[in-house]
């Protein structure tokens, strides 16, 4: 072999070694393939939580406090014709989540207590807690009052209850939404009837058809200092659903709150409003749904916030059947985009939760199943509304209104929710926390 002819086959020796290599790095095998997928994704999983109640007890409430532990309360039976609300709280979830012993908030024996209308707890930053109960304040069934309290001392002791209206104002008050005005002042907002009162229609909500009397239930709100003494109150609404529950949260741009609206026509859409700390905005609609219903269907709207943006979410049937839909602000409530449906049929019955957690939104609502029974569903969403994940949480065994209204937090990197069931023939609160 020639010199020449030796050259031409080591070169192309060469050239085979290198696109062999070449080949076998653009063709990685099985177990390489493997190595280079993605990680899976761990679905959710769902674990009971225990709670520190009783049989008997009943329409829970759930708050984060500023620490990150949780704030649950909850209402039960301490004698005939009497009842009692009650404290449970965890220590920071970081460092746990063991609950300090339960501790009763107030008892008495002239309470109004609705399966839609119950009490709730809250914390400030300065540490005061703060509560409220529905007391009967007047010779009528549908005479009741919101009494007030706060604690500075971690609720071993209370402030005495205050009416947060007018003391003697015939009609219902209720329905409220707590938020953080300051760090140590309480927002508070409600529905009112005493305009509907002062004309003598005020014939209730617990059936779902408080309307009459030529005149509205209305929303207000106040705000309370240190001392649990109210510095300023304000009409928000001259007009909205008798019954429905409201929901609050802070922006950048102050405080919102969502409810109900109600129109001459009957037109019975979600609406907000925002408190800037000086004055509120105008009601406006979240959507112009154009729900038309002579009677009030005891499902309000929830709303959470963070800087600017507002996520809102309400029960609608405005498109002939049941339907839970939201929608997003970008500007701290101003004007929403539209609406998108989170679900729909006759099996949702609505009464919503709302919490924002490790950047992905959490609404949390009851469906009716085949067999009479309900389920407690958790969808988990980006922040677009998008991305739709669906966790049945529970069944429950409550039947209608006995399952009450569920409640939804986001601490600890968790979902946690509380809700009403029935043990035995007697209410029982039950939990669950969702990872």
């Amino acid at each position: 072999m020639t010199a020449q002819a030796r050259g031409r086959w080591s070169g192309a020796i060469v050239l085979g070694v290198a696109l062999a290599m070449l080949a076998a790095c653009g063709a990685p095998t099985a177990e390489s393939a493997r190595e280079n997928e993605a990680p899976a994704v761990a679905k959710p999983a769902v674990h009971p939580w225990t709670l520190p109640v009783g049989a008997g007890s009943a329409q829970p409430d759930l708050a984060v406090s500023p620490d990150g532990g949780l704030l649950l309360s909850w209402v039960e039976p301490v004698g005939e014709g009497r009842h009692r609300l009650r404290l449970g709280r965890t220590s920071p979830l970081g460092e746990g989540n063991a609950w300090d012993a339960p501790l009763t908030i107030a008892e008495g024996d002239d309470w109004f207590l609705n399966w839609a209308d119950t009490p709730h707890v809250y914390a400030l930053q300065d540490g005061s807690l703060w509560a409220h109960w529905l007391r009967s304040t007047g010779p009528g069934r549908m005479d009741y009052g919101i009494d007030l309290v706060r604690s500075g001392d971690g609720g071993a002791t209370w402030t005495a209850p205050r009416l947060v209206h007018p003391a003697g104002t015939r009609g219902d008050h209720g329905f409220v939404t707590f938020w953080p005005q300051a760090r140590d002042r309480l927002g508070i907002a409600w529905l009112d009837s005493r305009q509907k009162a002062a004309v003598g229609g005020h014939e209730g909500h617990d059936d779902g058809h408080g309307h009459g009397g030529g005149a509205a239930m209305m929303l207000r709100a106040a705000v309370h200092d240190p001392q649990a003494a109210q510095q300023g109150e304000w009409p928000l609404d001259a007009s909205t659903c008798d019954c429905c529950t409201t929901s609050s949260a802070m922006t950048e741009r102050g405080a919102v709150v969502v409810y109900r609206g109600r129109t001459q026509d009957e037109i019975r859409d979600t609406r907000i409003v925002r408190f800037d700390g000086m004055a509120w905005t105008a009601p406006r609609d979240v959507h112009a749904d154009g729900w038309r219903i002579a009677g009030c269907p005891v499902n309000g709207p929830v709303v959470v916030a963070e800087g600017g943006t507002v996520w809102a979410a309400w029960y609608t049937e405005a498109s002939g059947e049941p339907e839970v839909r939201a929608a997003r602000s970008d500007d701290a409530g101003d004007t929403f985009q539209p609406p998108v449906t989170l679900a729909k049929g006759t099996q949702v019955l609505g009464r919503l939760s709302l919490a924002l957690g490790g950047e992905r939104l959490l609404a949390a609502w009851l469906e009716q199943a085949e067999d009479d029974s309900q389920r407690l569903v958790l969808g988990r969403y980006d922040l677009h509304w998008s991305e739709p994940e669906r966790i049945e949480v529970a069944t429950v065994a409550a039947r209608g209104r006995a399952s009450g209204m569920p409640r939804l937090a986001w601490a600890g990197d968790a979902a946690w929710l509380a809700w009403t069931d029935v043990a035995d023939g007697k209410p029982l609160v039950r939990g669950a926390t969702v990872r």
